[in-house]
């Protein structure tokens, strides 16, 4: 029965040795012993000189997961694709529980369809505001609505603290203070 295992992989090298194992994988024709090849990502949104950036982020960086019937023949075609450090465990590697699976799994579904900001914001931080009729003023974070990608900040316009909702990408944290 197949199970999960973790590979270490170069870092930034994980895609590469995804498609390695997946092309050896097809060469040797074991894709009934070595089922899937995932690299967990998401989608994060970031602000890079006043423009927008959306890109990939991987879960865990350096890692590669492998689900698979795990025996020498197999063990061997994994340790020798290019890139491929080891198994997590060393010689003897042990499966993933079915419960680290089952959030493995969460955590990817939960992420595909939004997109993750890359600063997180708590209540009481200060932020700059970079967009919007309030640009360049600095706000205090007083809510965050991480399933919406908002924030509720405080600005003070002409001595008067004025709610404003935000969305993620319009703000940057303050580090002035």
């Amino acid at each position: 029965m197949a199970k999960w295992y973790v590979l270490q992989a170069f870092s930034g090298q994980e895609q590469r040795v995804k498609e390695h194992l997946e092309e050896r994988v097809r060469l040797y024709e074991m894709s009934e012993r070595i089922r899937q090849v995932l690299i967990p990502t998401q989608t994060v949104q970031d602000i890079r000189g006043g423009k927008k950036k959306i890109y990939t982020r991987k879960f865990y960086p350096g890692y590669v997961l492998v689900e698979m019937d795990l025996d020498d023949e197999t063990w061997q075609l994994v340790k020798k694709t290019p890139g491929v450090i080891g198994f997590l465990g060393g010689e003897q590697p042990a499966p993933l529980s079915e419960e680290e699976v089952v959030e493995m799994f969460r955590q990817v579904e939960a992420a595909k369809d939004r997109i993750a900001p890359r600063v997180t914001y708590a209540k009481g931080d200060r932020v700059k505001i970079n967009d919007g009729p309030f640009i360049n003023f600095i706000g205090i974070v007083e809510e965050v609505d991480e399933e919406r990608g908002k924030l509720g900040v405080s600005v003070s316009v002409f001595g008067r603290t004025t709610p404003v909702e935000l969305e993620y990408w319009q703000v940057e944290k303050d580090e002035s203070a």
